[in-house]
């Protein structure tokens, strides 16, 4: 596990603790940051600050404000896969009925970084109104890749072959095989 894992499983925990014991305080504190920038919601700070990695990015610690106060909203355990695999399991629950899921999973995939907090809480809370759990860990590695435009294409094609259950295609060999 390298350093950048290994703090983002640090920070994951911590929030799950949170969650785990109970405290709503904590917990609500978080919530005041959606929708708001880091800084924004000073009450945040005393959670988020002394779990923050050193040397962050501005972008990537714009990402651990977003997870916690998205933590904070849908702190439900147990999520596994990625966003799209999420999203996939509302589609499922909706017996393929998509058109708007899929509209909003587009709209998601071709968000702007400045954006995306914004349409993850939009998503997040729709996650939540199913009962779908998030992979958080997943999730704060993900978007703190959408500020690099190769990581974020690798990032936004997990996602769609998760939610769309297309396999992943390597290279114009694979394509080509995969049409004989």
């Amino acid at each position: 596990m390298d350093q950048s894992e290994s703090q983002k499983e640090f920070f994951i925990t911590y929030l799950e603790a949170l969650r785990d014991s109970d405290d709503r305080g904590a917990l609500a504190a978080l919530r005041r940051g959606l929708g708001k920038r880091p800084g924004e919601t000073p009450e945040m700070f005393r959670y988020v600050v002394p779990r923050l990695p050193t040397g962050l990015r501005p972008w990537e610690e714009i990402c651990y404000y977003t997870v916690a106060s998205l933590f904070a909203m849908h702190p439900q355990a147990g999520g596994s896969g990625n966003m799209g695999a999420h999203l996939a399991a509302i589609r499922a629950q909706n017996e393929g009925k998509s058109s708007s899921l899929e509209q909003r999973f587009t709209v998601l995939l071709s968000t702007h970084t400045d954006d995306l907090p914004n349409h993850l809480r939009q998503i997040v809370s729709l996650l939540k109104s199913y009962g779908v759990p998030v992979n958080w860990g997943q999730l704060l590695a993900d978007i703190r890749s959408w500020d690099f435009p190769e990581s974020a294409t690798r990032t936004k094609n997990a996602w769609a072959r998760a939610f769309w259950g297309y396999a992943a295609v390597n290279s114009p060999a694979d394509l080509s095989s995969a049409h004989s």
